[in-house]
């Protein structure tokens, strides 16, 4: 690792470093505090078993509503919503409001973005001629 450090015209230390010792550091950080959670018992983890189930389903969706205990049709009378409308989200033939996906979230104690089906990058369309 190459730091240089030199003084601001304030007098302040400040430190030099390419980009990818910085992200070095703020991923090293981030592993850390992971760590301390984990051991906590405040962050959630997976089993490899789990892990194999969460990267086959459908959705992530479909995934933890399973993990957690819950049936299709429990799930869809809590949050209000039918039993074949959370199968369509679960498969992924549909995508709900994010007002379902906060319910889902909320009642899985997840977050929405945990949630959330992939979106398909956006297709450019050529540009129309003049």
């Amino acid at each position: 690792m190459t730091i240089q450090t030199t003084i601001s015209p304030d007098g302040q230390r400040l430190v030099t470093m390419t980009t990818e010792e910085y992200q070095d550091l703020i991923d090293a950080r981030d592993a850390e505090a992971a760590m301390r959670a984990v051991a906590a018992g405040t962050l959630q983890t997976l089993s490899g078993d789990d892990v194999d189930a969460y990267l086959a389903a459908a959705t992530s969706l479909a995934f933890w509503r399973r993990h957690r205990g819950f049936t299709q049709a429990d799930m869809a009378r809590e949050i209000g919503v039918s039993q074949p409308y959370l199968a369509q989200l679960e498969n992924g033939q549909r995508v709900g409001s994010v007002s379902v996906y906060q319910r889902l979230a909320r009642r899985l104690g997840l977050s929405v973005d945990e949630l959330l089906p992939d979106q398909p990058p956006m297709k450019a369309t050529p540009s129309q001629p003049r």
